[in-house]
């Protein structure tokens, strides 16, 4: 359960039935997950997001990432209260050391204090009212949400705008620097943009059939839900009842090349995909490779491509991110389906099934996220600690940096 002391938030927790109380800082130090929402396993406490275990002493035993021959970095070591004891039924923590005697059993027990909120990172983070975004082509609404004659209010950036559709156009109130559609997604530049265009060949592609998910709402920021679309390591625990291999756990470090505007990933790994129709008949099994091109370009535009290469199949998930307010962004999601080179197109009910898949997924990501509660995505990498696997997390970071710094050239202009 969390707590708090002074002015530090912790967990408490029993690691074996019956034994001593021990109590951990709030959050993970790797992507700052809230470890209240973390289990005890093995005598271990493992994070909930990424399964990173701690144990007793607060020593980081475990990062599935780096496999069973990996060692944690020093860092991931948690610094644990000064002491921690139980008396007259309850838990007392000193956060530092300290010469006082614990206080004898009170007359009447203290009231029950509201859950402790868990500690915000030190260092600047990249929130969804930065101004630096005014300068960049956002998602509003989905071409099919504004009717022809039509008008549509959307948030964006802490402001309300108007959409109006009249004929083929579209305008916005107040006036914006430029609407446009692309994609089948109508787009709002407040200023003049900064951004790169996120390409999205398959689109285009007759061999691909394309699907969209109903818009669905984060109540956090957009730039820690982009760092979770980029990140190949958070499957096994937050996907377990999806796609999730919950047996493989490491993850080698994907290439990245720089680009303008964000960058190119390409990693391979094992994964569950129970989609396949040879899966049903035996002709395949359910545990596939699968090679994925991740493309980002800043401020929150991701397109995954995902080749399956024991099947042929390709499908391409198309993540826009809109930045509503600090606590809440609109995810637009398309999948796009390819059966492989020869093969017939996807049938409707395919493409149904992926839709329903990816939104099972995105839900997931979204629960997630939910329990987070983090004002942005942290910028100083002190902050966090960064292993192999999260390269693209790490380069996330520094293009939302290159993006911010351009963006604030401009508003000084």
């Amino acid at each position: 359960m969390p707590v708090s002391a002074g002015e530090s938030a912790y967990v408490v927790v029993r690691l074996r039935p019956g034994g001593e109380v021990s109590a951990f800082p709030a959050r993970c130090p790797h992507r700052l997950v809230p470890l209240a929402a973390g289990t005890v396993s093995g005598g271990r406490l493992q994070c909930p997001a990424h399964g990173w275990r701690f144990d007793g002493d607060g020593r980081c035993v475990d990062v599935p990432s780096l496999g069973t021959t990996g060692t944690p970095p020093p860092r991931a070591d948690l610094a644990l209260p000064w002491a921690v004891e139980e008396r007259h039924g309850w838990v007392w923590l000193a956060p530092e050391r300290t010469t006082a005697t614990l206080p004898p059993r009170p007359a009447t027990p203290p009231a029950p204090a509201a859950a402790p909120v868990p500690p915000q990172p030190a260092g600047p983070v990249f929130h969804n009212l930065e101004p630096s975004l005014a300068h960049a082509w956002h998602p509003v609404a989905l071409s099919r949400e504004l009717r022809r004659g039509g008008w549509l209010q959307v948030r964006l950036l802490g402001r309300n705008w108007m959409l109006r559709r009249d004929g083929e156009e579209v305008s916005a109130e107040p006036p914006a620097y430029g609407v446009r559609e692309r994609l089948g997604v109508i787009w709002l530049a407040p200023d003049e943009p900064a951004d790169t265009d996120l390409e999205v060949p398959e689109a285009a592609d007759r061999r691909f059939v394309p699907g969209w998910l109903p818009p669905l709402r984060s109540p956090g920021p957009a730039g820690p839900l982009a760092d979770t679309f980029l990140d190949a390591t958070h499957g096994p625990f937050v996907h377990a009842t999806t796609i999730g291999a919950a047996d493989v756990g490491e993850v080698a470090p994907g290439e990245i090349t720089l680009e303008r505007g964000g960058f190119t990933s390409v990693q391979e790994q094992w994964c569950d995909n129970p989609l396949d129709p040879e899966v049903a008949t035996g002709g395949r099994s359910l545990r596939q490779r699968r090679r994925t091109t991740y493309i980002y370009r800043a401020p929150f535009q991701l397109r995954l491509r995902q080749e399956f290469l024991d099947s042929g199949a390709t499908t391409t998930i198309v993540y826009l991110l809109q930045p509503e307010d600090l606590d809440s962004t609109r995810l637009y999601v398309c999948v796009l389906l390819s059966s492989g080179g020869g093969q017939p197109l996807p049938l409707p009910a395919a493409v149904t099934a992926q839709v329903v898949l990816q939104h099972q997924i995105l839900a997931e990501d979204v629960r997630s996220q939910e329990t987070l509660a983090v004002r942005g995505l942290p910028l100083d990498r002190r902050d966090e600690v960064h292993v192999p696997a999260d390269g693209r997390g790490v380069a996330l970071r520094q293009a939302l940096c290159d993006f911010m710094a351009v963006g604030r050239r401009q508003l000084a202009a």
